[in-house]
């Protein structure tokens, strides 16, 4: 047939120098004549499989061996009604079949060998002998002779540890060895020889000779080989069997009739659903986390940048004006030190405490040595996709810089794990609450979350531990919360505040006097549960600023050793930005929300 390819493969073991040379002569040869495949070469010699026409594979071999080295190098042929090779690579090795065992050198000395039709007659007269198949598992596993003894390895060079595996009386018979076309007996044999081995012989031309000699005659299944023919039967004819692109498994004609086989992406041994998809890639995400966070990236000393934008009420004030009123508690004394230090900047320059500024400039004071106060930073990605990043926070940790905070923040952390994006918070936790955020790593999802937030749109569940015991098993708190937070940092309950509502359920109570109840904001005033509950008579236990006895303290944020504060946002159910389906999602109770 005119347009039938020749596919032929072949090996010899001959010492070779000038490599660079020997492989632009052999690139530019192939290509010339349209050829393709895959050519080793190394010091120890040459490895070939290649396939074209007719007559430009002709062409290729009468040059090849009209050199020297390649005088008598043996090829088998084989015929496809394609190309089964995608380019033509030719390749400089350290070995053409790596086994990583230098001092075998098949060019001086291997194992003797026994022709296809010897090995023939012995299994037809029964001779006493093992067939050792020397490949890989997933060839074995389509095809090899009857009661051949497979090696078990997943890759050629596992084959010196194997044979140690073999039982003693292995080593007092005949062995004959065998893979697809003899260059791996070619190593196996003197190493198998050095453990001690004393009759080995290596099957000649391997499996592909004896099918072409001898037919299929014991030999049961098919012949796996390196290119898109995938197996060959035993009249060097290309099965129906095919190998999966994704995870390179083996795939029969009963495997391709799963629903889960697509070409060119999965099959059923590397399918995976979207949960196994997500769980995978969260832990691995997780994984990452742990490590950028041993230590703590805010306990080793560094040189903080805290940035100050100039809003429009400082304009045409000076420095001093701006650092003094943005930051009235630090007192003048401080900045004046900082200026003083040039420790205040602007575009990277010291600026004096008198210099006059505008609005919309980003000062800049730098804080040498700073080592930041611990957090938990046992943080966990429970969602991800293009969109969204769903975040089990824990406490304490704040979610974005403030304070005595930069490097110790969640937005710091994640900034770490998805280098190169903006993450972008559409809602916030207190530092000392616990559960569920949402990150968006697009602006237009950030939008979205946020209007969802605003219109109450968002579901939200949280769980909290209280002081007292309800009366009612549900309830509710309408009372306004403060637009502005109290000289402490705290929001406090104000009539003239904005409006706030949250519902409650009582769960649980405790013989210790404490109660669980879920909470359901329907609103999204800053620690409107915390208020809500205070302002009942029933503070959350640990919350450090909302105390049993009614009073306030100025807002901070826990120490790690410290008792948590027992606020957990539990469950947000939301509409996803692109796909506009709902998702619900869910953190683990905290110990301290058991209900049973």
């Amino acid at each position: 047939m005119s347009n039938e390819i020749v596919n032929i493969a072949g090996y010899k073991f001959v010492p070779l120098g000038e490599l660079a040379d020997r492989k632009a002569r052999l690139l530019s040869r192939c290509r010339m004549l349209e050829l393709k495949g895959t050519i080793l070469i190394s010091s120890e010699g040459i490895n070939l499989f290649v396939a074209g026409t007719r007559e430009n594979i002709d062409s290729f071999l009468a040059e090849l061996t009209s050199e020297n080295e390649f005088a008598n190098i043996p090829i088998k042929e084989s015929y496809s009604d394609y190309q089964p090779f995608s380019r033509m690579l030719v390749r400089i090795k350290q070995e053409i079949i790596s086994m990583g065992v230098p001092q075998i050198q098949p060019a001086k000395k291997t194992s003797p060998k026994v022709s296809a039709g010897t090995l023939k007659k012995w299994l037809d007269d029964g001779r006493d002998l093992t067939l050792l198949d020397v490949r890989n598992d997933y060839e074995v596993e389509i095809g090899t002779f009857e009661n051949a003894l497979p090696i078990g390895i997943e890759s050629f060079r596992e084959f010196p540890k194997a044979i140690q595996s073999l039982s003693t009386d292995l080593r007092q018979k005949p062995v004959v060895m065998f893979c697809t076309g003899g260059i791996r007996c070619e190593k196996a044999g003197p190493i198998m020889e050095h453990e001690g081995f004393g009759e080995i012989y290596q099957l000649d031309g391997g499996i592909l000779k004896y099918f072409e000699e001898c037919g299929g005659e014991h030999y049961e299944g098919e012949c796996f080989v390196f290119d898109k023919r995938v197996a060959l039967d035993s009249t060097l004819s290309e099965t129906g069997t095919e190998q999966c692109y994704a995870c390179q498994a083996i795939l029969s004609i009963e495997d391709q009739k799963s629903e889960r086989y697509v070409p060119g992406k999965t099959c059923s041994h590397c399918y995976k659903t979207g949960e196994q998809m997500m769980q995978e890639l969260t832990d691995s995400r997780n994984a990452r986390i742990a490590e950028i966070t041993t230590p703590l990236p805010g306990n080793q000393p560094y040189e903080n940048v805290r940035p100050m934008n100039v809003p429009l009420k400082f304009d045409q004030q000076t420095v001093m004006d701006f650092l003094s009123g943005l930051h009235p508690h630090l007192g003048a004394e401080f900045w004046i030190s900082a200026c003083e230090q040039q420790r205040i900047r602007y575009k990277g320059k010291p600026i004096h405490a008198d210099q006059i500024i505008r609005s919309g400039w980003r000062i800049e004071h730098l804080i040498p040595q700073t080592v930041e106060p611990a957090v938990n930073a046992d943080i966990k990605i429970i969602y991800e996709d293009d969109a969204l990043i769903v975040v089990d926070k824990p406490a304490p940790l704040p979610m974005h810089p403030c304070g005595r905070f930069n490097r110790n923040s969640l937005i710091y952390i994640l900034g770490c794990i998805y280098s190169g994006e903006r993450l972008r918070m559409s809602h916030r936790l207190d530092a000392n609450t616990t559960g569920v955020v949402i990150i968006c790593r697009k602006r237009i999802a950030a939008d979205w979350i946020r209007i969802q937030f605003e219109h109450g749109k968002i579901q939200k569940t949280y769980l909290a531990r209280i002081h007292g015991a309800p009366s009612a098993a549900q309830f509710e708190c309408d009372a306004s919360i403060a637009d502005t937070p109290s000289a402490a940092g705290v929001r406090q309950i104000d009539e003239n505040g904005l409006e706030a509502r949250t519902e409650f359920r009582v769960v649980k109570e405790f013989n210790d006097g404490t109660s669980l109840v879920e909470c359901y904001p329907k609103t999204g005033r800053t620690n409107q549960i915390r208020v809500h509950l205070w302002h009942l008579g029933f503070p959350i236990l640990g919350d450090p600023c909302y105390l049993p006895s009614g009073e306030l303290k100025a807002s901070q944020t826990l120490s790690v050793d410290a008792s948590p504060m027992c606020l957990h946002a539990w469950q947000l159910q939301f509409l996803h930005p692109f796909s506009r389906k709902e998702l619900s999602i869910e953190s683990p109770r905290p110990t301290w929300a058991a209900n049973h």
